[in-house]
Formats: structure tokens, sequence, C-alpha cells
């Protein structure tokens, strides 16, 4: 998802409802089956804004149960929940809904369901950042109509399993719209039928693992090309729907950033992780959005961010943002997917610091430094990063700048550009199409840098306020230790005699001398180019 700045939302304490369980929980009656196939049927009657149709669910049993939990908003209507050709009883509380089988689900068994519904969607009024469906029209008054539901949830506007612990291992998706309009959705399209009643169903396949709020519907007047890059995993195929207006100025724009874009994130993260569904471009309203395999951009074919650069330092306006941003959430939020909405810092931390990485591919590693040092602007540390758990609910907008900061900090700390770059192609390697935790993340870097580096994740994602680096003198001696949260708070930091060489020492929180040589407290330097840390000096 795009950056916006979330300081308005401010640093009160919350509360949570059953509602907010019910989505976010783990429960017996979610954990009890793993979702192995959607095929999601869905015609758009645009004019109403309604939508009807119905998903099939395919499952493995994970254990014996007689009862499950899906979840479909409660302005949709469950119409049916059909099981062996005969209708399942069914219950509704808030957005989730419960079924009961006529017999035991065993433990290990496949199985399958069908749910259909209609209704008119929840409106997203200012998508991306709200959700559900939306509903305009484009400079030529044709209709134009997309989904974005990230964080609000795919039920929203659809059946299903929503929660990001469980993804689906593939999918169909069919879209039905009037006669004259296209839609894109993920994947690959299989088949395109003419509907007696006036509409047009177009069969997208998704052939790998996908997230609930990834599965998108863009309904337009689309044009479509098609282009190749040669990667690291063999030819990957690029399609790209622009508006039919925007066919010759889409070629020009989308043509001087995609490849580029595919050919630094291939060289830091590893092979972009869906050659089976190939990589699209969707033109949207709404200003963008990571939907797997067919990223949504509504970036106005311009550089920059609507034509801002987030850093201040120009860097930012050599390339569109949408297209960088979005598609790095192809590594970082849909390959690797957070379990819990509390750590999307996984998904917004990593592909922020993707901006940088990209930067440092075209213009070298000085401007990548300068362009993360610049995003601090963004940052207002309102609340911690890392989100509460099981409430569906993510932390701080900080998870952006903050957390693309704290990655170049890492960085820095490690000190080894090719470790680094091992470790970040490593992430998805590792976890390659896969759900993690924070502990996951955490642990594996730990693993591969050889340094116990959770305390620095934990101060920064867990907290708000910053370390702070304290020099003072003790009998003629520079002593230092660090002020923070954590308890033994041990982060390497780069210091200097001005004029000198940085060098690294590891204060604690205990005072103990800082061993370079003719130091004191007034020709210590800090490198706050790299660290984002407060220095108090007695």
């Amino acid at each position: 998802m795009p950056f916006a700045s979330h300081a308005q939302l401010g640093a009160a304490k919350e509360t949570f409802t059953r509602a907010d369980s019910l989505r976010g929980n783990l429960t017996p009656l979610r954990t009890c089956y793993d979702i192995n196939y959607y095929h999601l049927d869905v015609k758009f009657d645009i004019d109403n804004k309604f939508i009807s149709g119905s998903n099939l669910f395919k499952f493995t049993a994970t254990q014996d149960f007689t009862k499950l939990q899906f979840d479909l908003f409660s302005n949709l209507k469950v119409e049916r929940v059909v099981y062996k050709g005969k209708d399942l009883p069914f219950t509704r509380e808030f957005n989730a809904v419960f079924v009961t089988f006529p017999q035991t689900i065993k433990n290990g068994s496949k199985d399958e369901f069908t749910v259909f519904y209609s209704g008119n969607p929840t409106i997203a009024k200012r998508a991306p950042w709200d959700g559900g469906v939306e509903y305009n029209v484009d400079s030529l008054g044709h209709k134009w109509v997309s989904t974005a539901c990230q964080g609000m949830g795919a039920s929203v506007w659809w059946p299903n399993k929503d929660h990001q612990a469980d993804e689906v291992d593939s999918a169909l998706i069919s879209i039905s719209v009037p006669n004259g309009l296209k839609d894109v959705s993920n994947g690959r399209l299989r088949e395109v039928t003419k509907l007696k009643d006036g509409y047009t169903k177009f069969d997208w396949f998704v052939g790998s693992p996908i997230n609930n709020y990834d599965i998108e519907a863009n309904i337009g007047d689309y044009a479509h090309y098609s282009e190749t890059y040669q990667g690291e995993a063999g030819k990957l195929t690029l399609d790209f729907w622009p508006l039919s207006y925007n066919l010759a100025k889409a070629k020009k724009h989308w043509g001087d950033n995609v490849k580029p874009m595919l050919k630094a994130f291939e060289h830091w993260f590893g092979p972009y992780p869906f050659y089976k569904d190939g990589y699209k471009l969707v033109e949207t309203h709404h200003l963008g959005m990571e939907h797997q395999s067919g990223v949504a951009y509504g970036n106005k074919y311009q550089n920059g961010y609507l034509g801002r650069d987030l850093s201040g330092t120009g860097w930012g306006l050599k390339w569109d943002f949408i297209v960088v941003h979005e598609s790095g959430h192809e590594w970082f939020g849909n390959n690797i997917t957070s379990k819990d909405l509390g750590d999307m810092w996984i998904h917004e931390s990593f592909t922020n610091y993707s901006e940088s990485l990209f930067v440092e591919d075209r213009f070298g590693k000085q401007a990548g430094l300068e362009y993360t040092h610049g995003n601090r602007m963004g940052i207002v540390n309102d609340r911690p990063i890392l989100g509460p758990y099981n409430v569906n609910k993510e932390g701080s907008g900080d998870m952006y700048p903050k957390g693309g900061v704290m990655l170049n900090t890492i960085r820095t700390i490690i000190n080894d550009d090719e470790k680094w770059r091992s470790i970040l192609r490593g992430l998805n390697k590792t976890f390659y199409h896969q759900t993690v935790t924070y502990d996951d993340v955490v642990g594996y870097i730990n693993k591969e840098s050889g340094k116990d580096l959770s305390p620095v994740f934990d101060q920064y994602l867990k907290h708000t306020v910053l370390p702070i680096l304290e020099f003072t003198t003790m009998k003629g001696q520079l002593m230092c230790r660090w002020i923070s949260d954590v308890r033994k708070f041990n982060m390497p930091v780069k210091v200097r005699v001005k004029g000198g060489e940085y060098q690294f020492i590891t204060p604690t929180p205990r005072f103990t001398p800082v061993n370079i040589q003719g130091a004191n407290k007034d020709n210590i330097e800090v490198d706050l180019f790299n660290y984002y840390i407060g220095v108090l000096n007695d």
C-alpha cells in the first residue's frame, strides 16, 4: 500500500470488540481447515452498485470438526451454503459466519462447500486507505470500477477465510461485467465468455499462493499490450492494462520504470516470486495497491508520489513511486506475508526500504542512503509500529519511513553489503510463498548476520521513543551509555573523533569507556546519517 501519514490517529489507548477478535483471532473454528482453492464467481451490476455470485471453498481438514467459520461483511447477504448438493445451516455474528456440517469432517480429508451471496458492498471513499469497491468513470465517461481492501479485509466484498495466516494455494477468479467493459484480475486470463444477459465473464487463474486482500477486480475500458523480461528465473511475461486513451502514455512511462525496477529487485531480493502468474500493471482511479501479479496503478504517469518526493532529496522525482513501491510488495507482502496484521511492518518497512535499494541500483549507494535519510521527515513517532495481535489491527504508519530507516541501520551494523544482500535474498528464498511472524524474520536475520539484533528491532518496532546515546566524562575518561526502553539494549554504533574515520563501539545501558584515542565530549561525532537516534552530551 502507498504511504500515508497516520499521525491523526493519535496515541490514545484502544479498546477492541468481539467483532475485532472474531476477525483477528485464529480460533479452532478457523484453524480446523486449510484453504486449498477458491473459485470466486461474481457479477457486478455497476449501475446499482450491487454484486452477486458465489465462492467455492476447497479445503483440507487439519483436525476432526463439525463446525467452521468463514467471513463476509454483515451488509452482504449469505443466501445459501451448499454442501454435497444440500443447504447447510449457518449463523452469523458481526462479520463472521458459522457453518455446521451434518457429520464430522475427518482430519486430513479434503472437502468443499460453496457460499452463494449478494448485496451492495461497502463503497470505498478513500481507496486504498479505506476498503471496499470503488466506483468511478474515466474521462470519456466509461464506467471504471475496482476493489481495494487491505486492512479492512477481502470479506468486505467476497466470502472467504479472512485471515492472513492461511493463504489459498490457487484460485480461479471469474468476474462478469457489462458488455463493452473488461475485467482485469490476478494471474493469467484463461477464458472470456459472452453471456446471454448483456454481460461478459472473464476467468483469471492464479497458480501461486495468494493472500485474500490481494485478490482484485478492475473493470473498465482497458487497452492491453505485453512485453517480456529476461530475469533470473527465465522469461517473465509483462502485461500492461492502461485505460484505452492512455495507451501511448503508458508504453513510454511504464517502459521507463518497470524493467529497471525488476532488475534492481531481482538483484537485491532474488527472482520475482510469481513467474507462473506473470507481472501486470493495471490502471486504477485509486493511487495504488500491491495486488499480487496485478499491481494497481493510479499515479497518473508521473514520477514521484503524485509528483512529490517524499524524501525531499530530489532522488524520489527520478522514478515512479507507485511502480516501484507497489512492485516491491511482490517480494515483501505477497511472497512473504505476515500471519497477523499486527506484523504489517514486514510488508511496509521492507518495501519502503526497497525504494532506497532501487535508488542505489540506479544512481549509486550514496544516493540510496540520502533517500533513506530524507524519509525521516515522514516519521511521527506516535505509537508503536508493531500492532496488537489477534484483533486485525496494524501499528503506526511509521512502519513505512521509520521501518526503512531501521533497516538501513541494521545494514550499517552488519557492515557487509554482500552479506546484507544475501540476507534479503535468503529471506525470500527461505520463506518463499509462506506466511511469517515477527520472530521468523528477526530470527532469520540474527542467524544469518551472526549478530543478536533483537534489541534493535524491539526498540524501533515496539516503542516510540528513540534510543539516546549519552556521553559524559568521568575522571578524565569519555564514557557513554544507551538510554532506551529495551533491557540490555546494546546496539553497535559508529562514532569518530572529528575529522577521523568512523569506528564501531558497543555501548550498554551502563556507562562504559569510549576507547577511541583522543576522543572527548567536545570532538566526538556520531554517525547520525545512518543512525536514527538521539545524542546527549553532558
